[in-house]
């Protein structure tokens, strides 16, 4: 029986939608959708005058354009949280195909504006944005036309827009649909793929064997149809890339995420350098838990008798009071997620697996999503994505294209709030086990962050490169892939048995998001390094943090990391980052010798 079960109160926390509606209820959805279609067509009557505005007009036009985006969001939103929610529920999956294909309507009647403003000269251009007014706008319209090159004519790009919704998106609902409704067996029990991975962090190593081979058999039957899927998608994607000349699978991601192809190499090529640090870990993991080696499912076992399991209402007390210990601001908006229900926590049937926060829209609020087992991971889970929920907050003053961040800036605010917790944990752990648990569950995290992500990474590169010059991968060649770069990433470190060559199949990213994952990476380091000024600045670094949390996207990633004193251009930057997770496996080794589990000292 898991702790969610055992819990009454978490049952109760389950978000409240109808804060992104306004009259009706549900039928809301398809009259704020009406509404901004009516505003989308009539816009249309612009078409054609963009190189005769005046600074006013663009003014102007970019706030219609804001408005009506803010109709659309809140449909958009409240029919995918809806969903995500249920994925079995046939009414909300209805109403989010309905909802895609309308957003997918509206977005044609804009078409004209993105090549428009794309075909401004530069001069122009430049004059424009000097205007007042366009604070909400500016990056947004500066960082949109370096999609110039990759722009296609108005009748195309209304083919490419329209076809998406039977195409990549319909495969990704498809997709989201089969991995949320596996039933993993273990004994009289049926469970989902997250509560089945959830078991590999149980204490009994016959339990996690058990686990992880009802993992792979539950994978087995579905396979060959999402490895079709996945196929389809690759191949989607390379037509993509061609007909938008990119030079590479990841090109539109990096350009998306406003880091240069040659910054993300050498993000990659660093972590890839530093695989030592977690061969080095799992190989301290091995002794503490008595082994010769690790098994795959051995990763995230517990290393200590500590009791890793939390309730939901101290969980709640421990995050918000850690928040309000950094700032009062962010304590007391934190708190408003709980007391607004803005957040759904119990796991279910047919609910999405994972957690997340939804941005929704500036005019409203954000919603958290978790699948809560009640394991001390668990709360640095909810800590992690309150802090994506604060950015959304705090930055909400953006407006609708300037709040959310590229990816690689999108977990500053949740790896830091994730490490506030940690320190206010490992600050009040009572014996030495219970303090090495706790940084083994940090490392764990770092590692499945910033090293994992980056395997992954190198799955991804692989799998499309496959792709695009062996033609379509089976699974067993898939598998192939998957084995290979998890054991680059372990070494002789864990045994990376052809039992889990399935395992990549669970992957939403891979299907939905294609190049998503290394941000992981690149987020958690910076934020790393963002916490490490932390304990450098003291007090006076909290204004300068929520300073960067409000600016939103409003500025380029490296303008963002100077306010915090960041250079992110720096070739170096990673390595402090990474000097600080191998300075935690320091930390444990010594942790372990002060609890009498190694015989060597460090």
């Amino acid at each position: 029986m898991t702790l969610t079960e055992q819990d009454p109160v978490v049952k109760t926390v389950v978000w409240d939608l109808d804060h992104l509606l306004q009259w009706d209820g549900p039928a809301d959805v398809d009259a704020l959708l009406d509404e901004a279609m009516r505003r989308a067509v009539a816009l249309e009557d612009r078409r054609g005058t963009v190189p005769t505005w005046s600074g006013a007009d663009l003014v102007n036009f970019m706030d219609d354009v804001a408005a009506l985006d803010q109709l659309a969001g809140r449909a958009f939103a409240y029919a995918s949280l809806r969903y995500s929610g249920d994925v079995t529920d046939a009414e909300a999956a209805a109403m989010m195909q309905r909802i895609t294909e309308r957003t997918s309507e509206l977005r044609t009647h804009l078409l004209w504006w993105d090549l428009e403003w794309a075909s401004l000269d530069d001069d122009r251009v430049a004059t424009l944005l000097q205007t007042p007014g366009l604070d909400r706008y500016r990056h947004h319209l500066t960082t949109s036309r370096q999609y110039r090159p990759h722009l296609r004519s108005e009748p195309e790009e209304q083919i490419l827009t329209e076809k998406s919704v039977t195409g990549r998106q319909a495969w990704t609902r498809l997709f989201e649909t089969l991995i949320s409704t596996i039933e993993v067996r273990l004994g009289d029990e049926a469970l989902g793929i997250e509560a089945a991975l959830s078991r590999l962090a149980l204490p009994e190593r016959d339990q996690r064997r058990a686990a992880a081979a009802a993992i792979t058999d539950a994978l087995g039957p579905g396979l060959a149809t999402r490895a079709f899927i996945y196929n389809t998608l690759l191949q989607d994607k390379a037509v993509d890339d061609r007909l938008r000349h990119f030079d590479s699978w990841v090109a539109s991601r990096n350009l998306a995420n406003e880091a240069s192809d040659a910054s993300v190499d050498a993000l990659v090529a660093a972590v890839r350098s530093r695989y030592d640090v977690v061969q080095r870990w799992y190989r301290l993991k091995a002794g503490l838990l008595g082994l010769d080696r690790l098994a795959y499912y051995d990763r995230m076992a517990p290393v200590t008798d500590a009791d890793g399991s939390v309730s939901w209402v101290d969980a709640k007390d421990l995050v918000l009071d850690t928040y309000r210990s950094f700032s009062g601001e962010l304590g007391e908006t934190a708190a408003r997620f709980f007391d607004g229900r803005w957040i759904d926590a119990p796991v279910r049937p047919g609910k999405r697996p994972g957690a997340f926060c939804s941005y929704t829209v500036p005019d409203v609020h954000p919603y958290v999503m978790l699948n809560w087992t009640g394991r001390r991971r668990d709360v640095m889970t909810l800590a992690h994505e309150l802090g994506h929920g604060l950015h959304a907050h705090l930055a909400a003053g953006q407006g609708p294209f300037q709040q959310a961040t590229p990816l690689t800036l999108a977990e500053t605010a949740s790896v830091f709030g994730e490490t506030l917790v940690f320190g206010r944990m490992l600050e009040h752990a009572e014996s030495p086990d219970a303090r090495l648990a706790l940084l083994a569950e940090s490392i764990e995290g770092s590692i499945a962050t910033v090293f994992r992500q980056t395997a992954m990474n190198r799955f991804e590169h692989a799998a499309h490169t496959a792709r695009r010059t062996e033609g379509e991968l089976s699974t067993g060649r898939l598998g192939e892939l998957w084995i290979q770069t998890q054991t680059e990433m372990m070494g002789s470190s864990v045994d990376v048995s052809e039992d889990v060559a399935s395992w990549w199949s669970y992957v939403p990213h891979f299907i939905a998001v294609p190049g998503y994952v290394y941000a992981y990476a690149y987020g958690q380091l910076l934020a790393l390094s963002v916490y490490h000024q932390y304990e450098v600045q003291g007090s006076d670094f909290v204004p300068r943090y929520l300073h960067l949390l409000a600016a939103g996207a409003s500025a380029p990633p490296e303008d963002l990391g100077r306010i915090v004193g960041c250079d992110l251009a720096d070739p170096e930057f990673w390595d402090g980052g990474l000097g600080l997770i191998e300075a935690q496996v320091d930390t444990a080794e010594r942790a372990a010798w002060d609890a009498g589990r190694i015989a060597t000292a460090p």
